[in-house]
């Protein structure tokens, strides 16, 4: 007799096991998922955003955003001076620019910079980096500047 209950004490939790798994084996997708292609930036459908110098920081975050991240997708040097650079090309004024150090103060590449355009009483603010690209419009602060701590100097 306790042959047969050790055998039923064994055979039950199997059999329960088993009838989960067939059961639960219905809810798992025939097909792998298809990867979702990266959009493009530079997209043909979506109008290219403008910039209006006459306009908040809000009103230019996209064509901020389309600027700094087509320049982000094309490689190359991603320091403070080519992101400031290729601002310019886009047509924001150099003097209403700010960036921080590129480099650490034991001249090591910075893990993140930090750049902005002052647009009235308004800012335009991106950073760049081991975390990717982020953006942001803000108020200016009550320094007049747009970022805080230290920035270097934009004199080239």
């Amino acid at each position: 007799m306790r042959r047969v209950e050790t055998l039923q004490r064994a055979v039950v939790p199997v059999a329960v096991v088993a009838a989960l798994a067939v059961a639960l084996a219905g809810c798992v997708p025939n097909a792998a998922p298809t990867p979702t292609p990266k959009p493009s930036h530079s997209s043909t459908g979506a109008p290219k955003p403008t910039l209006n110098l006459q306009g908040t920081a809000s009103d230019n975050l996209a064509y901020f955003n389309y600027v700094n991240k087509n320049f982000i997708d094309e490689g190359g040097d991603l320091s403070g001076r080519p992101f400031i650079d290729n601002l310019v090309k886009a047509g924001f004024p150099k003097v209403d620019m700010e960036v921080t150090p590129d480099r650490t103060t034991v001249n090591l590449a910075a893990d993140n910079i930090s750049f902005s355009v002052r647009l009235g009483k308004t800012c335009l603010i991106g950073q760049y980096g081991n975390t990717g690209y982020s953006s942001t419009a803000q108020k200016l602060l009550s320094t007049g500047k747009c970022l805080v701590g230290t920035t270097r100097k934009i004199d080239w």
